[in-house]
């Protein structure tokens, strides 16, 4: 697949920059798996659009993993946490070791020392053209520190600063393991009323965590996405999961990923041991047509940047003319696009 035929012409004000008044009012554009034939609904609506179907979420937490302050030349400095490396073996860790984004990068030479209120930071070597080592220390334990001193890293296609809302609108309701850079967008529209709704409706539900990181978002910078090298991302599938996934296959049941990040996990998962199977790993798995995806049968997403990973994914579970046809008439629709957008359900291809 070329990165050009990721394309596609979205108005900028279609950019999503708040989110909607509740968790469960976006717009949902509605399309059976492999065909470009739509209808426009609400979130609201998903309980009633599936047959009884096991929904895999990401429970991942957002960080504060942005990092703003002065060189000691007086030089503004800005890092963003991407991965954690290491940490020291206390309860309370008073030291880690991250991969980081930086700006501006020239300028942090290694063994530099650098403070982010009670945070210390060593400036390590590079790693690669993108990253920088840097080791965080603090004496009251560094996951309090980033607490007290982070920032919420909100994408940059959101013009402003973070602001209280975001707090509790970029993090899902069901975000349990902190470690995240970024939210599984799909997951921030499930309040606990539509929750409740989808057990009403018969739906079961298992939680996968991937630490949404630089592997998600790079963006491309190759022609052919046989070239693109993902950064890998930690994942952890509980017992409890891994026996949902395979009773839904066993039953009959689909399995509905909430989220790309979803999709990346279990299908990493499957490749490895032939079916879904609990533990912990890590994945760089690009996916993208025409990869056969062996594990899902429908997935919610929102809608993803222009020649992003993210949408060859898409592209691969529904078919890329389908796809190019759904963003077309969800530009015309006037839906509202990426993190705080509306959202799509592909559905398996057998639904009603």
């Amino acid at each position: 697949m070329r990165a050009d035929e990721l394309d596609y012409d979205l108005p900028e004000e279609l950019i999503a920059q708040a989110p909607t008044p509740a968790r469960d009012g976006a717009r949902l554009l509605v399309m059976p798996r492999g065909e470009a034939t739509f209808a426009h609904k609400q979130i609201v609506d998903l309980p009633a659009l599936l047959p009884p179907a096991l929904f895999v979420f990401n429970d991942t937490r957002v960080i504060p993993a942005r990092l703003r302050g002065l060189k000691p030349s007086g030089g503004k400095f800005e890092l963003l946490l991407v991965e954690r490396v290491a940490a020291s073996e206390e309860h309370a860790a008073r030291e880690e070791r991250w991969l980081c984004m930086a700006r501006p990068m020239k300028s942090l030479h290694a063994g530099m020392q650098l403070t982010v209120g009670a945070l210390a930071i060593e400036v390590g070597e590079r790693v690669g053209e993108a990253l920088l080592a840097v080791t965080l220390r603090a004496a009251e334990g560094v996951e309090r520190a980033l607490a007290a001193e982070g920032e919420l890293p909100l994408p940059p296609y959101i013009a402003r600063a973070p602001v209280a809302q975001d707090h509790e609108r970029y993090q899902t309701v069901f975000a349990r393991e902190p470690g995240a850079v970024a939210a599984p967008t799909a997951g921030l529209h499930f309040g606990e009323a539509l929750l409740r709704a989808l057990a009403a409706h018969g739906h079961q539900r298992a939680f996968i965590t991937l630490h949404v990181g630089l592997g998600t978002f790079l963006p491309l910078a190759v022609d052919d996405l046989r070239e693109h090298r993902m950064h890998s991302e930690r994942f952890v599938i509980s017992s409890a999961c891994a026996e949902a996934v395979r009773a839904a296959k066993r039953e009959g049941r689909p399995v509905i990923a909430v989220g790309t990040t979803v999709v990346r996990t279990l299908e990493a998962s499957a490749r490895a041991h032939g079916e879904v199977t609990a533990g912990a790993g890590a994945t760089d798995l690009c996916i993208f047509p025409p990869y056969q995806l062996r594990v899902i049968d429908g997935l919610l997403t929102n809608f993803h940047l222009p020649r992003s990973t993210l949408l060859a994914l898409v592209m691969a579970f529904a078919g890329s003319e389908p796809v190019r046809a759904a963003y077309r008439e969800a530009v015309r629709e006037r839906y509202r696009f990426f993190s705080y957008g509306d959202a799509m359900l592909i559905q398996p291809a057998s639904a009603p």
